[in-house]
């Protein structure tokens, strides 16, 4: 049944209210205990009982912290790790040019830093290597060090691998592998074929973070410290978000705890990141993910590869904001080239029919650095898994984003062995390919096939779902800021979202090129909200043009500081018309 009687909405979806059976368990929590009716609510969607509420909106790391040793080959990993740094040998850091791999590298770069070591850092370059090890990389890198690590990469890499002859290969990664794993030393990756998966949801700076674990018990073991692992968790809690990790278990606590750090403001390179994005109210998951992450990523993208990865390392305050400068440029020029080849990948994934299980176009020519970003896009206006292919002298080199309960990486995997690809890999919510151009429309044709088996083809692409119903003189700072130690709020563990019912709008003005900021209320009290992107819809214009007539609203709650200032702002998400 749809919630408040809508099943059309100002952009074209049906509102869902909670289930029957989530309502019931709202309805026990709010019992027994002494928290607010909409925290309820987020902890029932989350499946948290009453007994175990507390330690939830309190989460401590260290009881959620698994064993790394777990983890197949991490013991033997951190024991060469550390043997090569007793041994003053040299390490050489290969690492994949986004933001996870850049974050892996930083974690390894800022603890070898403490312990008086240096280590060489070397990420591809996107367009004349692509991503992960090559043979010619291995091959150098080899010749002049004794240890690689690669770091959100080369589970895949059997034979760059096998090139690094002479020096011993450590594998830290995430990505989904074969039965077969390349030669190296060690490959630590929950993902695995052999591994149990409950540590699957973790990302690779979550691995390298659990190698930085396991060697501090081995230094403790001979009666030294080393660094403090806590500082670090600011980059473990970017990585997690800007991967978009499903922020449960130990991500949960990884994400709180590295906000924390973060906020202290102590990593330079962070620090002159969020000055230049204009970051200054206290750091949120919102900040990782939209504000911070995407600057890190535009070197990786469309600039010099190993950017994001020298800013999150440096400790020159300098070099950090002039890395950051550069980036927060490039990534203007990134939105320059996103939005032109987002506006044709639209178009043509419309013209095929957005109610697919795969929503998917390719063009000549479109930038390899900006594809994923595209493919994120389709895949929030079709909420089905969604794949944009650039293609190059005959090549199509192309990016996927899925949803939620939707396993695109194993479906791609499948592909490169049946030969429809010429190399494809990654995880269930993100993957890359590679395909000969005369093969994209069967390679999408059986991928479509393999993901309507997951029943991607029934998702309710135009369902909205709503947590509860508030009134305008409910949403107060205090009760948003309760319902945000239910957070953080990302992949796997969205933010609830509310419904106002029959509110006046009392103001509305265009703001920016397409946005919409509006006053609405009742008799009993008002708030503000703004619309991002309202005028992609007809969210805009109805709402603009009111004529007095009132509305369901529905979106998201946010505390918009002003000149120390804290108030509640919704973040619209839709409307109807109220009748």
């Amino acid at each position: 049944m749809s919630f408040l009687g809508i099943e059309r909405s100002l952009t074209g979806r049906r509102w869902i209210g909670p289930s029957v059976e989530i309502a019931r368990a709202a309805k026990t929590l709010e019992q027994r205990t002494d928290l607010p009716a909409p925290v309820c609510q987020v902890l029932a969607r989350r499946g948290v009982q009453a007994e175990h509420a507390e330690g939830f909106l309190a989460p401590a790391l260290r009881d959620l912290m698994p064993d790394p040793r777990s983890l197949k080959d991490m013991t033997k990993a951190a024991t060469r790790f550390l043997n090569a740094v007793q041994k003053r040998e040299k390490i050489a850091i290969f690492a994949d040019y986004d933001v996870d791999g850049g974050s892996s590298a930083a974690l390894l770069l800022a603890w070898l830093r403490q312990m008086g070591r240096e280590a060489t850092l070397y990420i591809p370059d996107r367009i004349d290597e692509g991503y992960g090890p090559n043979d010619e990389a291995m091959a150098q890198l080899a010749r002049s060090h004794d240890l690689i690590v690669c770091v959100d990469c080369g589970t895949l890499s059997h034979g760059p691998i096998a090139a690094a002859a002479g020096a011993d290969v450590l594998v830290l990664d995430h990505h989904l592998g074969t039965e077969e794993l390349p030669d190296a030393l060690a490959v630590v990756n929950p993902n695995r074929q052999d591994e149990s998966g409950d540590l699957g949801h973790l990302c690779a700076a979550g691995v390298v973070f659990l190698l930085l674990v396991e060697l501090r018990r081995l230094l403790r073991e001979t009666g030294q410290t080393g660094p403090d692992l806590m500082a670090f968790l600011d980059l473990v809690a970017l990585a997690t978000v800007a991967d978009v990790a499903p922020l449960v278990g130990v991500n949960r606590a990884f994400v709180r705890q590295g906000l924390k750090v973060l906020a202290r403001r102590e990593r330079v390179g962070l620090t002159a990141l969020a000055d230049v994005a204009g970051v200054d109210t206290e750091p949120n998951a919102y900040h990782l993910g939209f504000i911070l992450g995407p600057r890190v990523n535009a070197g990786g993208r469309i600039g010099a590869a190993d950017l994001g990865a020298r800013l999150l390392a440096s400790d020159d305050p300098h070099e950090a904001a002039a890395l950051a400068e550069r980036l927060d440029k490039l990534n203007t020029e990134r939105r320059d080239i996103e939005a032109a080849v987002r506006a044709t990948a639209l178009a043509q994934a419309e013209a095929r029919g957005l109610d697919r299980p795969l929503v998917w176009a390719a063009g000549a020519d479109w930038h390899p650095g900006v594809v994923g970003i595209v493919a994120s896009r389709l895949k929030e206006a079709a909420g089905r898994p969604s794949i944009v292919i650039g293609i190059t002298d005959g090549i199509g080199k192309g990016s996927g984003r899925s949803v939620a309960g939707i396993d695109l990486g194993q479906p791609i995997h499948r592909l490169a062995a049946e030969g429809l690809l010429l190399k494809g890999g990654g995880h269930k919510m993100a993957a890359g390919l590679t395909v000969e151009e005369s093969k994209i429309e069967p390679a999408m044709a059986r991928l479509s096939e393999l993901l309507e088996k997951q029943g991607a083809g029934s998702i309710g692409a135009a369902d909205l779902h709503i947590d509860g119903m508030l009134m305008p003189q409910a949403a107060a700072v205090e009760l948003v800021q309760k319902i945000e130690q239910a957070g953080p709020f990302g992949a796997a563990a969205p933010a609830p979202r509310y419904a106002f019912a029959d509110v006046a709008i009392r103001y509305a003005k265009r703001v920016g090129e397409n946005h919409l900021k509006i006053s609405f209320g009742s008799d009993a009290g008002s708030m503000d909200a703004i619309c991002f992107g309202a005028y992609d819809t007809e969210l805009g214009p109805a709402l603009e043009m009111h004529g007095g007539a009132r509305f369901h609203l529905a979106g998201r709650l946010d505390i918009n500081t002003w000149r120390g200032r804290q108030s509640v702002q919704l973040r619209l998400e839709d409307a109807a018309c109220a009748q």
